[in-house]
């Protein structure tokens, strides 16, 4: 095999920056409906939030511990590559939003600034400023002694104001606010006029800013200029033994609070001095930071753009699809006993989930629930139900990953809540994140535990499971749930040493086994028998992982991979990847599940589970990932992949220019496979209905008394 060093791999960084430019070329897509090319931006935005706050940062922290060496100089040509290519990606923004706006305006949709009112408006937003905005607005006063690293809110739009009076200058910060009140505000229509207008909370403050600081400041002039921070997203944990993880957490996050800004952008038209100021009050020494844009910032925000039109200028709705076999019968348990339940969210509903544990919390046979929790809803119909069976006298344990990231606050506040209702918390392994997707259920049937399971690709969580593309299993597999409850018991007591037969676990033997079946697969190809590998990822960046990809590659395995992010294995190399070709989808709905195919001599070994192939998630997470065992199931999967993989409508090939143009299609069928997985599950639960009502009715036939 080829040496490690002379492989090609791409930054993962780069690579990320690539997937983040599919996103934008949705925003660019004429055949996208003109308000989810609006929304793209704002996912654009708030994905570029995140790559600053988290892998800029660690970019930016390993130039500073690197001192004077090779490693800095690497890092440094990298931080310069991260730089030309985040520029290049903000002029296409900057390119497209004008262009968005104008075709908003063609269908009566106007977002105006404050300079664009009517006398109407005018004074309609000025009573409205005045009775539902102004109480939440306190301006911080910039002085000599400020320090705003201390003040400023991470990833927060404010105004910057230079009040002018004579030769003195005054500088103050107005946070926008973004809880409590609409970033955009839909104005009322005059007369009857069938046009829409929208305003930004920006533009509104702008407005009415003579009525913020007239009161209490003498001013000629006021200037108001936008501009929005982001800082460093790590954090310390202090490792202190007389202290809780959720006391060193709460700690942790509160640094956060304080923690260096990595970025600043700012309205490319602000004065030197006023740029100035914010350098200086910001500690910015380095040009690095600084990223120049336009008026407004906080983009994220256009995520949830209105549609106040009534024209078909958003997707048409494709309903969650209902599970058969969970309908089909009195109560989840004997549907889930009756045969194992594949789920493609969010074609399918995601209420069979949170139904499966509303039933356990009050079903007298179910003795005890275990649950892993990573992400969960701000209102969580599971977390009720987990406190529900609490009350009632079963016991409930939820292990709460208080690490994932952006999401600690709220996994503190929920492991408050479930341990003052009496829920059993725990925290997982302190160096190990647990970032699999299980749930445990034992239920007392003649006379025996009776285990029940889910294995799932992501979250328990009602709010992006509806727009977030995941696999559950449903099973009372014997087996499988057993070793489930193995890695319970390893997260509650780690000291255990247990062995896995079927499930994958990471860190105990996720690359032996995903390696030994790479290697079958060489193994078959050097025979020249069949061999193919096809994965489902999020993120592909392992090196040895990659390494023995390129080897299978070079073997004659056929590796076909659907990579969502960071891919840093290059294809169709020679000599290296022939035999390899990479995809990745962006559409309506995040593509989130993991799905592992390995041919295996016709057996179709197939996996799913929560775990990418990042160093991260294969030694230094607990992930789980389950074989498949069900044939009707698999092949369920495998035609949902088959339609992914043919998808010409939606699809990017990943090549080594990295340049993002889509599948062609030539002469074929136009496919686009998120619309088409959706119609063919639909076929399917009715196909499974009607072999349910067949197997239902023949067996009141044979129950029915034979005539004398």
């Amino acid at each position: 095999m080829t040496e490690s060093r002379h492989l090609k791999f791409v930054d993962k960084e780069l690579s990320w920056l690539s997937f983040n430019e599919r996103v934008l070329q949705e925003a660019y897509d004429a055949s996208v409906p003109l308000i989810e090319r609006v929304r793209f931006l704002g996912i654009f935005s708030s994905n570029m939030d995140e790559f600053f706050q988290v892998r800029v940062a660690a970019v930016r922290r390993a130039i500073l511990v690197s001192g004077i060496s090779s490693k800095q100089l690497k890092y440094q040509q990298l931080m310069n590559k991260i730089q030309e290519k985040v520029f290049d990606l903000q002029e296409k923004f900057d390119q497209i939003y004008p262009v968005l706006m104008k075709e908003l305006a063609r269908c009566n949709i106007f977002l105006i600034n404050e300079t664009q009112l009517s006398e109407f408006h005018s004074a309609w937003l000025m009573k409205y400023f005045k009775n539902q905005l102004k109480r939440h607005i306190a301006p911080h006063i910039v002085t000599d002694e400020s320090d705003l690293v201390q003040h400023l809110v991470d990833g927060t739009t404010y105004l910057v104001a230079s009040l002018q009076s004579g030769d003195n200058k005054e500088y103050a910060l107005v946070e926008v606010p973004n809880k409590n009140v609409p970033r955009f505000l839909e104005l009322p229509t005059e007369k009857t006029s069938k046009i829409k207008h929208l305003i930004l909370l920006d533009n509104i403050i702008r407005h009415c800013i003579d009525d913020l600081f007239r009161p209490f400041f003498e001013f000629d002039t006021i200037q108001v200029f936008s501009m929005k921070m982001t800082r460093d997203a790590d954090y310390n944990i202090s490792n202190e033994l007389e202290q809780t993880t959720l006391e060193r957490m709460t700690k942790g996050i509160k640094k956060r609070l304080n923690a260096q800004p990595v970025r600043l952008v700012y309205d490319r038209n602000m004065p030197v001095d006023m740029l100035e100021m914010l350098k200086s009050h910001l500690h910015i020494s380095s040009t690095e930071c600084l990223v120049p844009g336009g008026r407004y910032h906080s983009f994220k925000d256009f995520m949830d753009f209105p549609n106040p039109s009534r024209k078909k200028l958003v997707n048409e709705k494709l309903h969650p699809i209902d599970s058969s076999q969970f309908l089909a019968f009195d109560n989840s348990f004997d549907a889930i006993r009756h045969k194992d339940i594949m789920l493609n969210y969010p074609y399918h509903k995601f209420s069979h989930f949170t139904e499966l544990v509303r039933q356990a919390a009050y079903d007298p046979a179910v003795k005890f629930i275990k649950i892993n929790l990573y992400r969960v809803a701000k209102k969580s119909h599971i977390m009720q139900s987990l406190i529900d069976a609490v009350k009632n006298g079963k016991q409930v344990t939820a292990i709460i990953e208080l690490r994932a990231r952006f999401d600690e606050e709220s996994n503190i506040n929920w492991t408050r809540h479930l341990a003052e209702a009496g829920v059993t918390v725990h925290h997982g392994i302190p160096s190990l994140k647990v970032h699999s997707k299980l749930c445990l259920i034992g239920r007392k049937e003649h006379g025996q535990t009776q285990y029940y399971c889910h294995i799932g690709s992501g979250n328990f969580n009602e709010g992006t499971a509806r727009f977030y593309t995941d696999f559950s299993l449903f099973t009372a597999n014997q087996d499988i749930a057993g070793e489930v409850k193995q890695v319970f018991d390893l997260i509650e007591r780690p000291y255990r040493k247990d062995e896995f037969n079927h499930l994958i676990v990471s860190p105990y033997n996720s690359r032996t086994r995903f390696l030994n079946l790479i290697d079958d697969e060489i193994a078959q190809a050097k025979q020249n028998k069949p061999a193919s590998i096809q994965l489902k990822l999020n993120n592909l960046v392992d090196e040895i992982m990659m390494n023995k990809l390129y080897e299978a590659s070079n073997a004659g395995v056929k590796i076909t991979m659907l990579i969502r992010g960071m891919c840093s294995l290059i294809p169709q190399i020679p000599g290296q990847s022939d035999n390899i070709k990479v995809y990745s989808i962006i559409d309506r709905y995040l593509e989130h599940s993991r799905v592992m195919l390995f041919h295996a001599g016709g057996e179709q070994k197939l996996f799913i589970g929560s775990s990418d192939w990042m160093t991260r998630n294969i030694d230094e997470r607990i992930e789980v990932s389950t074989p498949v065992y069900d044939k009707q199931l698999k092949q369920m999967v495998i035609a949902i992949l088959s339609l992914q993989f043919k998808d010409n409508t939606k699809s990017r090939v990943i090549n080594q220019q990295h340049d993002n143009r889509y599948n062609p299609r030539g002469n074929k069928r136009k496919l686009r496979s998120q619309v088409a997985i959706h119609q063919y599950l639909n076929n399917y639960e009715k196909k499974v209905k009607t072999a349910l009502a067949v197997k239902h009715n023949n067996k009141n036939q044979a129950e029915l008394p034979q005539e004398a």
